[in-house]
C-alpha cells in the first residue's frame, strides 16, 4: 500500500487482509506506534491522542475486523486479530512498532508480543483484556450480575437496551460531558457487535495468561479505577507477572481511559514511549 499521500491526511486507506478489508489511518514521522481500540467501539476512541502522538511518532490506527469502517467476520471463516495487525503493519511498512491497546485492543497487543516479539518494541496495556483468564468465582458472579440481563435483552432483540445496560458497567461515569457522550455514541455506532459472529476468531495457544513471564519488551500497564473488579484484577495480574512492567494509575476513570482523561493519558504514555 502506498501511504505517501496519506500520512498527514485525515482520510484513511483500506488494507486487504486475509478474508477482509480494514480501514486504516496513518500520520506523523518518527518511531512507529500502533493504537488498538477496545471492543464496543472503534478507532475514533483515539481522536484525543491522534495529533499529540503524530507530533512525535509515525502513528497508525485502524478499525479492527468487525468494527467501525472495517469488514465484519464472514461465514465462519477463521481469522486472527494478531494476523490482521501484522498484515496492516506490513502494508504500511512497519516492521515493528510500540503497541498501545485498550481493552480488547490491549489483549491483541499482548498476544502479538507473545506471537512475534521481534515486531513489538513496547506495550501499553490500557484496561487490557487477558487471554485465557478464567477468573475467580467472584469474577463469574460479578459477570453474571452485570451482564446476565444484557444477554437476555440481546436474545429478545432489544439491542439498544442491551447496549445501554452494557455501557452502565464499562462507562459508569456516565454520558453528561463531551467525553461521555462520545463514548456513548461510538458504542451505538457499533451496535452490531452485540450479534456479530466472532466464533471463528483464532485464539493464542497457549493463552497469554500462561505466558506473561515471556513478554520481552518494556511494558506499561494502566488500570481503570471505575472498571469492574474482574477487569482491574486482570490489570494487576499483568502488572505483577510481566517482567519489569510499570504501572501508571490515572484516577477517576472508567474503561476507555484515554477518552476520560486524555491529557493525563497522553503525558503518561508519551513519556513512557520516549524512554523505550
Amino acid at each position: 500500500m502506498d501511504t505517501s499521500g496519506s500520512q498527514t491526511s485525515p482520510l484513511g486507506n483500506v488494507v486487504e487482509v486475509d478474508g477482509g478489508r480494514l480501514w486504516v489511518q496513518i500520520a506523523g514521522e518518527g518511531t512507529p506506534v500502533v493504537l488498538l481500540h477496545p471492543g464496543l467501539w472503534d478507532s475514533r476512541t483515539w481522536d484525543d491522542q491522534w495529533d499529540a502522538f503524530a507530533a512525535r511518532h509515525r502513528v497508525l490506527r485502524y478499525d479492527l475486523r468487525g468494527y467501525g469502517r472495517s469488514d465484519r467476520p464472514s461465514g465462519g471463516q477463521p481469522y486472527s486479530h494478531v494476523r490482521d495487525l501484522f498484515g496492516v503493519m506490513d502494508a504500511v511498512g512497519m516492521p515493528s512498532a510500540a503497541l498501545v491497546g485498550c481493552s480488547m485492543g490491549g489483549g491483541v497487543a499482548l498476544d502479538a508480543a507473545l506471537t512475534d516479539p521481534s515486531r513489538v518494541t513496547a506495550l501499553v496495556l490500557v484496561a487490557a483484556s487477558l487471554g485465557g483468564n478464567e477468573g475467580t468465582d467472584e469474577d463469574h458472579r460479578e459477570w453474571a450480575d452485570r451482564f446476565g440481563a444484557m444477554e437476555g435483552l440481546v436474545q429478545a432483540g432489544e439491542l439498544e437496551q442491551a447496549q445501554e445496560h452494557r455501557l452502565r458497567s464499562w462507562a459508569p461515569l456516565g454520558f453528561g460531558d463531551p467525553a461521555g457522550r462520545r463514548i456513548h455514541d461510538i458504542a451505538f455506532d457499533n451496535l452490531h457487535d452485540l450479534t456479530m459472529d466472532e466464533s471463528a476468531a483464532e485464539e493464542l495457544d497457549p493463552p497469554a495468561i500462561e505466558r506473561l513471564e515471556q513478554v520481552a519488551c518494556p511494558t506499561l500497564v494502566l488500570p481503570a479505577d471505575h472498571d469492574p473488579v474482574f477487569s482491574q484484577r486482570e490489570s494487576q495480574i499483568m502488572a505483577d507477572r510481566i517482567p519489569g512492567a510499570q504501572t501508571v494509575a490515572i484516577s477517576d476513570v472508567d474503561h476507555v481511559i484515554n477518552m476520560r482523561a486524555p491529557g493525563s493519558f497522553n503525558d503518561a504514555v508519551l513519556s513512557f514511549l520516549s524512554e523505550v
